[in-house]
């Protein structure tokens, strides 16, 4: 009876032996698995399922591109190389968004551009500021409202030749109306207001449109100067002083408090790892395109 009883015993023991071979097995393919997919394609395992494995996370700085003429969306009338304000909001949005994006390095070279496209990154900017630090890396050129996005970054960092200040605005009008009597053409003009045909070029414009217009630039020049000042830390009336339409170089913009340090595009992605408080290795990913020339 002895004997049966440890026949007994040692089956039992080896059929548990088995289940728990077989379970070990299946717990070890499935381990496998999801090595083999994180190593060969990472976009198989779904974001939250890498995140709960430990696989997904990486500290990253994002670097969205600003560069040629800000225009606020794309259309057939934009110029080749055009900075498009929707698109920049756009991939600034996404930056902002992902949790493992933990600052965004703007990488400005632009002459400017219109005033609205300026405001519209500004806006996503103090937006994303209250998650994640921006810094600007200027490149050829950052002037006029190229600037006025940049200073409402945490940090600038421009070389010492680049190209930027330029703090004001202009608003053009053409006459040609010599040139259209000379041509031999005239023009009947119905309109509902004075100042329905404001700016057209077969006249010059009367001193009543003249102040009108002087006064549009006068608000739009009075936000540009205050926001500068807000962003840079800096009095109005020093700002107004300097805001005369000149043109910096970075080394000289640096002396005037426009601009925080001197360096290239991964000086800035230095100074944007420290503010993110990245303590190791930083996956750098960028978040849109140079504009095509």
């Amino acid at each position: 009876m002895g004997d049966e009883l440890d026949k007994d015993v040692l089956l039992s023991f080896n059929k548990k032996g088995k289940i728990l071979l077989m379970a070990a097995v299946i717990v070890m393919a499935g381990v496998l698995l999801v090595t083999f997919a994180v190593m060969t394609q990472r976009a198989t395992i779904p974001e939250s399922a890498a995140r709960m494995l430990g696989t997904g996370r990486q500290d990253k700085i994002a670097i969205i591109y600003v560069e040629g003429q800000m225009v606020s969306d794309r259309s057939k009338d934009a110029a080749a190389g055009s900075a498009f304000s929707s698109d920049v909001v756009k991939a600034m949005r996404t930056a902002t968004d992902d949790p493992d994006v933990k600052a965004i390095v703007l990488r400005v070279n632009s002459p400017g551009g219109t005033p609205v496209a300026a405001e519209e990154i500004i806006s996503q900017m103090k937006k994303t500021r209250m998650v994640k630090p921006i810094v600007v890396s200027m490149g050829d050129i950052a002037t006029s409202a190229a600037y006025y996005i940049s200073s409402q970054s945490d940090r600038i960092v421009a070389n010492p030749d680049t190209f930027t200040g330029s703090i004001g605005v202009i608003w053009v009008f053409k006459n040609k109306s010599k040139y259209y009597d000379e041509g031999g053409v005239s023009f009947y003009v119905a309109k509902t207001g004075n100042y329905k045909d404001l700016g057209s070029d077969w006249r010059g414009l009367t001193p009543a449109e003249k102040e009108y217009v002087n006064a549009i630039i006068e608000e739009s020049y009075n936000r540009f100067v205050e926001n500068v000042a807000k962003g840079r830390n800096l009095s109005v009336e020093y700002v107004k002083n300097i805001a005369d339409g000149r043109v910096f170089t970075g080394e000289t913009a640096k002396r005037m408090g426009l601009v925080d340090e001197l360096g290239g595009l991964y000086d800035a992605v230095a100074l944007a790892k420290s503010l993110g408080n990245i303590k190791g290795k930083a996956t750098i990913v960028y978040m849109n395109e140079p504009a095509v020339k």
